[in-house]
């Protein structure tokens, strides 16, 4: 049984779109209009930081994470991917997946550092078409047999 800690935004609520979910994790989609692909593959029980986990739960977990990064690189076709693992605010372990383009807001700087730019409704119009390509190809990622 997972542990859930008061007051945990991650414990409460799903923290996404959930896509999928297992005993032990979950892949959710983040509705951010600056950054359509945006995904987050979140620890069930409540824990702060990956060495908190046994070792086949961070392979388990870490494998999560690439599959999830995987999906965004086929569909989303970004120009980089940014993984992060930060917890300072919300301290219950979860990755980013963050589809980059040059042409988005804060690149080449993380997504939180000031906007450098302004991307087209166009452009983001086009990424937000490729969601439900995203979605699926990440169901059939997590479907399939390990």
């Amino acid at each position: 049984m997972a542990s859930i800690t008061p007051n945990c935004e991650l414990c409460a609520m799903p923290g996404g779109e959930v896509i999928h979910e297992e005993e032990k994790f979950r892949v959710v989609l983040i509705d951010d209009a600056q950054y359509p692909g945006f995904c987050r593959v979140i620890w069930t029980a409540h824990a702060r930081e990956m060495t908190d986990l046994e070792v086949l739960d961070r392979i388990l977990f870490m494998d999560a994470v690439w599959q999830t990064e995987m999906a965004v690189r086929e569909v989303m076709l970004p120009d980089k991917v940014n993984i992060a693992s930060l917890g300072n605010i919300v301290p219950h372990l979860h990755w980013h997946v963050i589809p980059r383009y040059a042409d988005d807001m804060q690149f080449p700087g993380p997504v939180w550092a000031q906007p450098q730019r302004v991307p087209s409704d166009e452009i983001l119009a086009a990424r937000k078409a490729l969601l439900p390509a995203l979605r699926q190809e990440l169901q059939e990622r997590f479907a399939a047999p390990s």
